[in-house]
């Protein structure tokens, strides 16, 4: 179906909209019925089918270098903060903004240090995590699934990854969540909901100070965490510069923190309104696997990832032209009809083939890590709280276009079982 500029722009512009938080599936079915649009003119290509997102993700000639395209993506309309502000730290991009040869380098350099062995190890800690952050809501008789499980157990655990004292994780939580709103696209000539640029940089060159301090201390007290083991690590005889270490730092920090967060308190969202899964979760614990898996397809906790066309890509009902920059709805895509029968149905027993961690040389290098802090919080959960229901729903959401969950989602119960007794 073939729509005017102004509409395609209308549609797009609508997911900006503090009103479609709640719920922007409709949404994107409707943008996902008009296939591959560009925007306004504008050489902006907004992708929204599993097969299209799919390709455009491993194709070689999709980049994430802003460089490559045709024109300042300030003016478009959509405009990526982030990219203004990924190499404000020290000038040099970090892994995701960088494109093989330079990426595939660093990603090895993160990945002998950040291995699945490393990962699941972590798994008691998790659970620890976890189940102290239950007790606390059990003797104050209140739980908010963000406040209380959801945005706590994530930033912990990165921290301790990191080697980042106990007493810093506030100030590291408020930096992450506050550097986060940099991946959203907003309108370029939107008036409200736009990230602070004067309060992006400020949270910036925290960061930056912060890492800066603590690099300087590993490296003459290393210990055992994973800021030491990058310092020393080496692939063919090159190590990450002292600028990726600390870009590294960085990303690890808000990437390993802000999704999951997002994707743990979606999964309990969905659950709360899905008894029967929750009650076979009590008696089979392994179904969490397949209801995390779920959770990914079903709601997302990254709903769109930006690319440019290093040289022009051919898809069935466009040409996507070198320069032009990408929009890939993966939360459109992972409700494609074409892929996944009744895609609206949360189902943990569909056949998963979900975009979430993304594919090719991007996907997500902390996926491992993020399934099992999930599996984990999401298994404490449903063992332990008995009869959880939500105070409001829809609950209120983040203000976040790219990163999608609630800002706060207080439930009742009828008690919450001990972690013994459980």
């Amino acid at each position: 179906m073939t729509t005017t500029p102004a509409r395609n722009l209308g549609l797009f512009a609508q997911l900006l909209d503090p009103a479609h938080r709640a719920d922007p599936y409709p949404l994107y079915h409707r943008i996902r019925e008009h296939g591959p649009v560009r925007l306004g003119g504008a050489p902006v290509v907004v992708l929204s089918s599993y097969q299209d997102c799919a390709t455009v993700l491993r194709d070689k000639a999709s980049s994430v270098e802003r460089h490559y395209a045709s024109i300042p993506l300030g003016p478009t309309p959509v405009h990526d903060l982030a990219g203004d502000l990924a190499g404000e730290l020290t000038g040099i991009a970090p892994m995701l903004f960088r494109d093989n040869p330079d990426h595939a380098r660093l990603r090895r350099l993160v990945a002998a240090t950040f291995t699945p062995a490393v990962v699941r190890r972590m798994e008691p800690r998790i659970t620890a995590i976890a189940d102290a952050a239950l007790d606390r809501a059990a003797e104050r008789g209140q739980l908010d699934i963000v406040a209380d499980l959801a945005g706590p157990l994530p930033v912990t655990v990165i921290c301790e990854l990191l080697g980042v004292p106990l007493d810093d994780e506030p100030l590291i939580r408020g930096w992450s969540t506050g550097l986060a709103r940099a991946l959203d696209p907003v309108s370029a000539t939107a008036t409200t909901g736009r990230p602070d640029p004067a309060a992006l940089v400020s949270d910036n060159n925290a960061l930056h100070d912060y890492f800066e301090q603590l690099v300087r201390h590993r490296r003459t007290r290393p210990g055992d965490d994973l800021v030491s083991a990058l310092i020393v690590a080496e692939d063919s005889g090159q190590a990450l510069s002292h600028d990726e270490l600390i870009t590294t730092c960085a990303l690890l920090l808000i990437a390993g923190h802000e999704t999951t967060v997002n994707l743990i308190s979606n999964t309990v969202l969905a659950l709360l309104s899905h008894r029967l899964h929750r009650q076979i979760l009590r008696v089979a614990p392994p179904f969490v696997t397949s209801v995390v898996e779920e959770s990914l397809r079903y709601d997302p906790p990254v709903q769109l990832v930006p690319r440019i066309a290093r040289e022009a890509i051919q898809l069935p009902d466009i040409t996507i032209a070198a320069g032009d920059f990408i929009v890939m709805l993966l939360a459109a895509a992972n409700r494609d009809p074409a892929v996944f029968a009744d895609p609206d149905r949360f189902d943990p027993a569909r056949a998963n083939r979900h975009l979430a961690f993304g594919l090719g040389q991007h996907f997500c290098l902390g996926a491992p890590l993020a399934r099992l802090e999930a599996t984990v919080a999401i298994n404490c959960f449903a063992r332990r709280v008995i009869d959880p229901r939500l105070v409001s729903d829809p609950p209120s959401y983040r203000e976040h276009v790219t990163l999608r969950g609630p800002a706060a989602m207080p439930v009742t119960f009828a008690s919450i079982a001990s972690a013994n007794a459980a």
